[in-house]
């Protein structure tokens, strides 16, 4: 019974992501009906809440991948990638300057 009934609700809730207080209303709705006890309610309201966060990690880690991939996909330059070209490219224009100055020095004398 315990089980058709977590089946159940998980079901009717979404099963994506339940939210703590959700999942605990239905719980609370369940022993109010007489249909759980309050020990088998706090029960499955724990593996229903373990439940959903482990599925919403498993969400989290699948569409941190899906992300990467379609960055990757683009051909997207990574902000260290535009920072090394920023920092050498300060670094031309100071050497560049620095024969300028130089040229205009050799010029003048």
């Amino acid at each position: 019974m315990l089980e058709l009934i977590k089946k159940s609700l998980m079901a009717s809730l979404g099963a994506a992501v339940v939210t703590k207080e959700r999942v605990e209303k239905a719980t609370r709705e369940l022993v109010e009906e007489g249909k759980l006890s309050r020990e088998e309610a706090e029960k499955l309201a724990e593996e229903l809440i373990e439940s959903g966060e482990k599925h919403w990690e498993e969400v989290q880690g699948s569409l941190s991948e899906s992300v990467k991939k379609a960055v990757d996909r683009l051909d997207l330059a990574r902000r260290h990638e535009v920072q090394a070209l920023k920092d050498r490219l300060d670094n031309l224009e100071a050497r560049l300057a620095m024969l300028e100055a130089r040229k205009t020095t050799e010029e003048t004398t």
